[in-house]
């Protein structure tokens, strides 16, 4: 049985649970605080009104899509170096660490500069009718599009490295602080105090940037002094390219990357429907969707744990130890989906509050939470399909079903919103077709996996 050196956790061997439950937990809180960095601008922008929410919800898009587009880089890395670690060649793995950062950096290069040259058409892309928030708007995106970028496509990339080497203490340490300094700066930055100006949204903009850019630094730091020093000293970060290393990462992180980037195409179009319902209702999906995300930042953290899990163990031929890692993920799963959707259909305007203090906006977002929290069991199920498909190698199977079935949702909501629903319909549609998505790629695994009983 092949086994990696200087792991912290120990994918390999022992109890799946305990093995599991050790890398997951971090990179789920590591998620939480990921999600933690928009909710904390989300509440601080909320006191400065509806506006200002909408403002940042519509550069909030195009931030999504720079995800999307760099989770090539960060997908094809995390797969590949846990390959190498699951059959005991580190040195391969640091080679395909190095490409994955590469290709990240890269690709984050290229945004910021459609960023620069095409701000003015990406805002006014919604229509958002008042020319204050379309101001607004573009500063946020200058910022976050620009500066903030690089520096979170780095921290994606940085994760997903250590994520595949079984280590995901590391990128929690380092997004803790993160968070903590934007939770500071935020108010600060915002509001003004002492001699400092209030900036508004530019000073949210700021603050998000600057706490990415602390993280930066904070693992290039951490991972000098962890455990596994000597596989992060030896990756070649500054180095040439390899092309046959970056093709590899590139061909399996595309299938991932283009499904998001499909997604949030999605979503602008998506966006742009709700646009027609006016500012309250974008300032309503942006809130609510953040809200959401709490449940699902949590599911697709455990998704790269389980990725990492598979990964390894794959790399390693252990596939009797894939088959029952993925049981154990599902079990999780299906806890977690249950307690995310019944808090959701019990508590959304307490939920809500939180976020925004206009009373006339209160009943149009419970309404969305609790239309959304329908689905929530379903796609936490989901999660852990995904990550097993990923660490499989597998990414075009649930990158598919998702491209499918994400398209599907843009006729249902609109079908639906004409509707008595009105803007519930959209709600109810976006939900409908993440039901029938999760329940696709679900099975979807369970008839893949069937090949692999008769192995390990």
């Amino acid at each position: 049985m092949k086994q990696s050196v200087g792991q912290n956790n120990d994918l390999l061997n022992g109890s799946i649970l305990r093995g599991l439950s050790r890398l997951a937990l971090p990179i789920m809180m590591t998620s939480f605080i990921q999600m933690a960095y928009n909710l904390t601008d989300m509440i601080w922008i909320g006191r400065i009104g509806s506006g200002a929410v909408a403002a940042v919800g519509a550069a909030g898009i195009y931030l999504w899509i720079s995800e999307s587009i760099t989770m090539i880089a960060r997908m094809g890395g995390q797969v590949k170096v846990a390959h190498s670690i699951g059959a005991g060649n580190e040195e391969e793995a640091g080679r395909y660490a190095a490409e994955s950062f590469h290709l990240g950096i890269l690709l984050a290069a290229l945004f910021a500069l459609l960023v620069v040259l095409f701000h003015n058409g990406l805002v006014g892309f919604f229509r958002l009718g008042d020319v204050a928030v379309e101001a607004q708007a573009k500063s946020y995106l200058l910022i976050t599009g620009t500066i903030g970028v690089c520096f979170s496509v780095t921290n994606m990339v940085f994760t997903g490295i250590c994520t595949g080497k079984g280590d995901s203490k590391l990128p929690f340490l380092a997004t803790s602080v993160g968070l903590v300094l934007n939770v500071i700066l935020d108010p600060l930055l915002i509001f003004g105090g002492g001699f400092l100006p209030a900036f508004g949204v530019v000073g949210a903009a700021a603050a998000t940037a600057g706490s990415q850019g602390v993280v930066v630094l904070l693992f290039l730091v951490l991972m000098r002094k962890s455990k596994d020093r000597e596989f992060f000293h030896r990756i070649p970060f500054f180095g040439r390219p390899h092309p046959a290393y970056l093709k590899e990462v590139w061909k399996l992180g595309f299938p991932a990357g283009i499904q998001s980037v499909f997604m949030s195409g999605l979503s602008l179009v998506i966006s742009r429907v709700v646009a027609s319902w006016g500012p309250s209702a974008i300032a309503v999906q942006k809130v609510g969707g953040q809200i959401e995300s709490l449940a699902w930042m949590i599911f697709s953290g455990f998704s790269m744990a389980v990725n990492a899990f598979v990964g390894q163990n794959y790399g390693a031929g252990q596939m009797k130890r894939v088959r029952q890692g993925y049981r154990v993920a599902l079990g999780l799963m299906f806890v977690w989906g249950c307690f995310c959707t019944f808090v959701l259909l019990a508590f959304p305007e307490v939920l809500f509050r939180i976020f925004i203090t206009e009373e006339e906006l209160i009943p149009m977002g419970a309404d969305y939470l609790r239309i959304v929290g329908m689905c929530e069991l379903f796609c936490c199920l989901e999660g852990a399909a995904i990550g097993a498909f990923n660490g499989l190698g597998q990414t075009k199977i649930p990158s598919l079903a998702s491209v499918l079935f994400y398209t599907a949702r843009i006729p249902l909501a609109v079908l639906l919103s004409r509707t008595g629903l009105g803007l519930n319909g959209i709600w109810l549609g976006l939900s409908l077709g993440s039901i029938l998505k999760a329940v696709v790629v679900t099975v979807w695994y369970q008839v893949y996996a069937r090949r692999f009983r008769a192995e390990g």
